[in-house]
């Protein structure tokens, strides 16, 4: 009887909801894809016209009411969903307040839950009165539940910022692009205040200014010697001040790369200071004299890197003087090729602590990295009124690491092209990390890249390379390497470096084998795919999901399911895999589905979405994709299981995929494609060898 009554509810409610677009006895394709919305289940049309087709039973284009209730539990009503839903049900038509807990605690891992929590998710997703107004969940609300943002795959709380703030700048990963101005090429391709404000949006905290003079003494941003566009300065500055701080309320740093004369350079400080006011950070702050301040010290700030002439106890004295056409001479002693890069075999830890004890012993003058390198000199003149706003990040040329650790000053940042920096990361790997330990330092992509393309920039957070430059415009791995890593905080665009790239007393070297710490052994089962997104060439595509883990070399691997045949709108695959990472504070994980499309065509990116592994629940949820039709509403539901039997987390997990016919706009302007992989979690053990 009770059962009868609980059907004649979800009944009741069902007609509520459709029966009006009934009235008219029949309804169309058009008219089924917007009620599955207004049901709070929205699909991509291209699967709506399919499962449309397979129950309009007189093919007339119209379908009845039964024929819609049955699309809709196709779709709602999924063979994996209720598997769980009926595990824990008397009856398989309602999940009592008790059996809810049960499901919360034995598949979700949620072990400090309670009636009060278990009544708010029934309060919240349950859409059957009388259901909720008995403590009740039905298969209707547990299946908006399993769809919800609560069974996300990535940790609720790295959404916030729960990191330690007050470490030194360089003591974190900072989200970094390079020729921010760019939206296409590095050669013909247009500037555009876009870059900025898309960078920024995404949380990148770095923005790089090619600055050179413009005509009517109005400085200009452009990619020097090339053919791509012009913006004035003024108005990059001012669209900056706009969106500095609408995704994150840790410091901007700016990187100036100057080719003013003085007098333009005067007209750039002039806009800084006029345009940012307060948020400029024009002098030290009194707690930092002498060392780099953290990014809770330095909220809301502006920070300007570029060259400098002087101390900061200069800077400070002249707080409030006329600057007005002073000009200073900044001088640069050039060493070419440092030692340290030279064709040799790979440093090992004895042999560095080693040089460091000589190095303390001896004379600087007479260090081979100092004394025996080839040198130059080079002059420029820099306004004073412009170099007094470098505090914190003053622009300085990377010589070799003995230098640095001689000479170098707490405030000076370097930047390594991409190249030098790969071969000192093979080569003197333990001096590479003693440098980003105590400096900020920057790579960038080298020039040979006129396409805007990307190195991967995992190679070089494994040697604590706090600023990894990428162009933002350019889709594809390494930018979703970066968007994934800087989930992490809140997406506040600085990460605290684990302690192996912190403590220089470790000897940590990312190129060795095993690293015997804290590695991770995680057991995901992929079971199945919801509304995928469609191919470009087929409605009816080859589905093939693709897990990667980057991290240290020993660490980076790649699984695949077995292709499922002419079907996105359902695959299913239930197949499991195993990963052990060594290294699970560098690690990153991405879920890749795409579409085979043969030998000599390759496959087709279809959705992705890249988390770090440290930020995946206990168990698992699911998280969101993009991709290029924002239309489209797919689900991938993976699982991971640990060896230890604590629990099954069964999720989803929304991938996100970026088209490289995706416009920039478009990105952040719609809303992104909902792909969804079913994943169910047996929670992944970390053991300690």
């Amino acid at each position: 009887m009770e059962s009868q009554l609980h059907e004649l509810a979800e009944a009741r409610w069902f007609l509520s909801k459709v029966q009006d677009d009934f009235r008219g006895g029949k309804i169309n394709v058009e008219i089924t894809h917007k009620l599955l919305e207004k049901l709070d289940f929205p699909c991509h049309f291209a699967h709506v016209k399919h499962i449309f087709k397979e129950n309009d039973r007189q093919n007339q284009g119209r379908i009845t009411i039964e024929e819609f209730r049955a699309i809709y539990r196709c779709i709602v009503h999924r063979e994996e969903i209720t598997e769980i839903f009926n595990t824990y049900t008397e009856n398989r038509k309602i999940l009592s307040e008790n059996s809810l807990i049960e499901f919360l605690t034995q598949e979700q891992y949620e072990m400090e839950i309670d009636h009060s929590d278990s009544v708010e998710i029934i309060n919240k997703y349950e859409p059957i009165e009388e259901v909720k107004g008995e403590r009740q969940m039905s298969i209707e609300g547990f299946a908006r539940y399993m769809f919800s943002s609560e069974c996300l795959l990535f940790k609720e709380n790295c959404k916030t910022v729960y990191q330690d703030m007050n470490h030194p700048l360089s003591d974190y990963f900072i989200s970094s692009s390079h020729n921010t101005y760019l939206i296409s090429d590095q050669i013909l391709g247009p500037s555009d205040i876009w870059g900025y404000v898309s960078a920024l949006v995404k949380g990148c905290r770095c923005l790089e200014i090619d600055c050179w003079d413009g005509s009517q003494n109005e400085p200009i941003v452009y990619h020097g010697y090339t053919f791509t566009s012009k913006l004035l300065f003024k108005t990059v500055v001012q669209a900056i001040n706009k969106y500095a701080f609408v995704t994150s309320d840790y410091p901007v740093v700016l990187s100036l790369e100057n080719h003013c004369s003085p007098g333009q350079q005067e007209v750039m400080a002039s806009i800084l200071q006029s345009t940012f006011g307060d948020f400029l950070l024009s002098d030290m702050l009194e707690e930092f004299p002498d060392t780099l301040p953290s990014p809770e010290a330095l909220k809301f700030k502006i920070l300007v890197k570029n060259r400098k002439v002087g101390t900061l106890s200069e800077t400070h004295e002249r707080i409030g003087t006329d600057k007005s056409g002073q000009v200073l001479e900044w001088k640069e002693v050039i060493y070419e090729d440092g030692d340290e890069d030279s064709g040799m075999d790979p440093e090992t830890w004895d042999v560095f602590l080693s040089r460091i004890k000589e190095e303390r012993e001896a004379d600087p003058s007479t260090l081979s990295g100092i004394a025996g390198v080839k040198k130059r000199k080079r002059k420029m003149k820099i306004a004073m009124a412009l170099s007094d706003l470098v505090i914190y990040t003053k622009a300085e040329k990377f010589r070799n690491f003995q230098y640095s650790r001689v000479y170098q000053q707490f405030n000076e940042t370097n930047s390594i092209g991409e190249s030098r920096a790969r071969k000192l990361s093979k080569l003197r790997v333990h001096e590479f990390i003693f440098h980003t330990a105590a400096f900020i330092t920057r790579v960038y992509p080298k020039m040979m890249r006129a396409d805007s393309s990307n190195f991967n920039p995992q190679e070089f957070w494994n040697v604590g390379c706090q600023m990894v430059a990428l162009n933002f415009q350019t889709p594809g791995l390494p930018m979703d390497l970066q968007n994934g890593k800087f989930l992490d905080n809140g997406g506040s665009g600085y990460i605290l470096k684990p302690d192996i790239l912190r403590d220089t007393t470790l000897g940590f070297n990312p190129n060795e084998p095993e690293y015997d710490d804290h590695p991770v052994t995680l057991t995901i089962r992929i079971i199945s795919g919801i509304q995928l997104p469609v191919s470009s060439s087929s409605n009816t595509p080859d589905i093939v999901v693709i897990i990667e883990v980057y991290g240290v070399p020993n660490d980076h691997v790649k699984q695949q399911t077995r292709v499922v045949k002419n079907n996105a709108f359902s695959p299913k695959w239930n197949e499991t895999f195993t990963f052990l990472i060594q290294v699970p504070e560098l690690a990153l994980i991405r879920f890749v589905v795409e579409t085979q499309q043969g030998l000599l065509s390759g496959n087709e990116l279809l959705g992705q979405y890249t988390l770090p592994v440290l930020c995946m629940n206990k168990v698992g949820n699911h998280e969101r994709m993009h991709t290029a039709d924002p239309r489209v509403h797919a689900t991938l539901f993976p699982g991971c299981t640990h060896r230890c039997s604590l629990g099954t987390r069964h999720a989803i997990l929304w991938a996100q995929c970026e088209f490289p016919r995706l416009l920039i706009s478009s990105m952040l302007l719609l809303p992104g494609l909902h792909s969804q992989l079913l994943v169910s979690f047996l929670r992944s053990k970390i053991y300690s060898f």
